[in-house]
């Protein structure tokens, strides 16, 4: 059997008591970590699963998935996930990898950020598509995640911003001489996803174009969702570049129509009550 099982969001007693149990029963034990990362290390994990885990990069699940899944139709093996199992894609193809090789499969659901975002008030099923903000370099600036968040905002819905981890990654001379050195890890913060919607909204309008996003949309920065130093930050997108949130990971909301009570909820935390209160491009049903 093969586990896929959610490990919540914040430390190592957030698994559930039904994953917590097919952990200690499973003879391999993988740790998923590249799609997101929990408030403590693998040492902590392992004290408290009483099971050895074994670290699997991007490599590792997407292109020897085989590796994981051996013996998995005699025996018990566990993977697990930040979140929930489903956050990413990448888990969907080990699920039907496991079905062609006839083993048999289980999921056992957690807390994800798709879900708990709604802890800064603004309700879930206003959200639209969820974008992912990447790190851009000097030679690749995409916008393409812009234009969801303003198709999102003219439909009046919320836009959550999964912002980009660099875990494992290689440079692009080191990549070309297939050298395995890795960069040190990098997790994007709400600053600097802020300062990259502001920079293609100073993009669009030397096009001579007008935004639906502009630096007075009110916006919300969220830092390490689920653990006992949660922060939350809500203002203008122009507020968002200079917030302190402090270690990852983060996440950027921009909002769209608003429900009375949703304002009421996001003023409570609030960078500056002014900027609601100032703001004209703010809208509410």
């Amino acid at each position: 059997m093969l586990y896929l099982v959610g490990l919540g969001l914040g430390d190592a007693k957030d698994i559930t008591v039904k994953g917590l149990e097919a952990v200690r029963r499973c003879r391999r034990v993988y740790l998923e970590a590249y799609t997101s990362v929990l408030t403590v290390g693998k040492e902590a994990l392992e004290e408290f699963y009483g099971r050895e885990l074994i670290l699997a990069d991007r490599e590792t699940v997407e292109q020897e998935a085989d590796s994981i899944l051996k013996e998995a139709d005699v025996c018990d093996v566990a993977f697990l996930v930040v979140g929930d199992p489903f956050g990413a894609t990448t888990h969907s193809d080990l699920v039907l990898r496991a079905v062609k090789l006839g083993i048999p499969y289980k999921v056992i659901h957690n807390a994800s950020i798709m879900n708990a975002v709604g802890c800064c008030g603004l309700q879930l099923y206003n959200f639209g598509e969820t974008v992912s903000v990447v790190f851009w370099t000097d030679t690749w600036k995409p916008e393409s995640f812009f234009d969801k968040i303003e198709k999102n905002r003219q439909n009046g819905m919320h836009t959550l911003c999964l912002l980009d981890i660099k875990v494992k990654e290689q440079s692009l001379e080191n990549l070309m001489k297939g050298r395995k050195i890795y960069e040190p890890p990098r997790y994007m913060s709400v600053n600097q996803a802020a300062e990259q919607l502001l920079a293609i909204i100073q993009n669009r309008r030397l096009r001579g174009e007008e935004p639906e996003i502009t630096e007075n949309t009110i916006c919300v920065g969220l830092a390490r969702v689920g653990a006992p130093d949660q922060k939350i930050a809500s203002g203008t997108l122009h507020e968002m570049s200079t917030v302190e949130l402090g270690g990852p990971l983060h996440s950027l909301i921009v909002t769209g129509t608003m429900h009375p009570l949703e304002l009421e909820m996001l003023k409570l935390f609030s960078v500056d009550s002014s900027s609601f209160e100032n703001n004209a491009s703010q809208r509410t049903t």
